[in-house]
Order: C-alpha cells, then sequence, then structure tokens
C-alpha cells in the first residue's frame, strides 16, 4: 500500500478532507464494476453526510433515501392524501436518491463493515433506476426476509469489488477512523442536505 493510500490522501488538498467527494468515487466506482449495480448513474444520487452525536457502535451508519414513490411515481397516497417528495437538486441537476453516511460512526467501523455498508445501501436501489427502492415480494419488501442475509450478499457484491483491483488511492482512506483522518487534515467535511420533506400535492 502506498503512503497516500494508507493515509487516505488521494489528492486532498490539505485544508481539510472532502468526504463526500470520496465515499461518492467509491460509490461510482462500485457502480462501474460490479454488474448488480450497473444501473445505477451516481450523478443522479446526491451523496451527503449527517453527523451523530455520540462516538459510539450502534445505530444508522447509512441511509437511502429514494425520492419518488412506489415505481417511480411522483406521487403517492398517505394517509387518505396526495403527497410528493420535496425536489432535490446538486449543481442544477435533479437528484433521485439521497445517500447519507452518519459521521463518525460510519467512519469508526472496520474497512470491511465500510465497504458492506456501502454496496447495502447500493443494493437498496431499484433495479430500475427510478427513484424507487428495490422492492422484494412480502411484507419485508426492503430486505427480503432476514437482513443478515441482505447483509451477506452486500458483503459478496463489496468483495468482488475489491477483487477487481481498484486503485488503493480510491478507498484507503476507509483504512483509517474518524480521529485519523481529522488528525491529518485538520478537519472532515463535506456535503449536507436537510433530509427531503414530504408535501402535500396539489
Amino acid at each position: 500500500m502506498t503512503q497516500a493510500a494508507a493515509d487516505g490522501r488521494g489528492g486532498c488538498p490539505p485544508s481539510g478532507f472532502d468526504f463526500t467527494d470520496h465515499i461518492g468515487r467509491v460509490c461510482a466506482d462500485m457502480a462501474l464494476c460490479v454488474k448488480e449495480f450497473r444501473h445505477i448513474d451516481m450523478s443522479r444520487v446526491a451523496v451527503s453526510f449527517r453527523q451523530t452525536r455520540k462516538r459510539m457502535q450502534g445505530g444508522l451508519y447509512a441511509s437511502l433515501t429514494p425520492l419518488r414513490f412506489a415505481g417511480g411515481e411522483t406521487h403517492g397516497i398517505r394517509r387518505g392524501r396526495r403527497w410528493t417528495v420535496q425536489r432535490v437538486k446538486v449543481d442544477g441537476r435533479e437528484m433521485l436518491y439521497v445517500l447519507n453516511f452518519y459521521l463518525p460512526r460510519f467512519l469508526d467501523l472496520c474497512f470491511r463493515e465500510k465497504l458492506i455498508t456501502v454496496a447495502h445501501e447500493l443494493l437498496h436501489i431499484s433495479p430500475s433506476f427510478d427513484g424507487d427502492l428495490r422492492r422484494f415480494s412480502g411484507r419485508c419488501y426492503a430486505h427480503s426476509g432476514r437482513q443478515s442475509n441482505f447483509d451477506a450478499h452486500a458483503d459478496r457484491l463489496a468483495q468482488q469489488w475489491l477483487a477487481q483491483s481498484p486503485p488503493e488511492s480510491l478507498y484507503g482512506f476507509l483504512h483509517l477512523d474518524f480521529l485519523r483522518l481529522q488528525s491529518l487534515y485538520g478537519r472532515v467535511h463535506g456535503r449536507r442536505i436537510a433530509a427531503p420533506k414530504l408535501l402535500p400535492a396539489e
């Protein structure tokens, strides 16, 4: 492993580490290299982070928010009313999903768990890439039964990606925890997007 990969620099300016830019590149490379993710266009997935109050294990590490309803519909019925989802744009382009990582919690996972988490969230994106989630039959439509089975599948996909030898400069920062990145760059920053709201449809 090169020193740049080991300390996660990978061309990052000394004024800080742009986490959402770096993790977005990892997601984009997974989408390009792993067959099951090739329907994903990361230019329409807004990668964001949220700050957790306490450094502790447990709780959310990442989450995917779909910006459309079932089947990619722009409107849906909830509690007898018609709703739409607040639009999210990045650089003037409308997004279909918001992918949030919770810091420092996500960065304090071990390397393999970080990759599983990334693959887990990408796996939730609908094969139609229409702004909806991947839906399974049955009551547990998001994970198709046991979440442990879903995570095991995500692990296999993450290992498929790693087996293709992506450049270490791309993912080297994932070997480091939050405090190590912070000590190297002074601060960890990135894009932050407020949770999209459900709005009554006219």
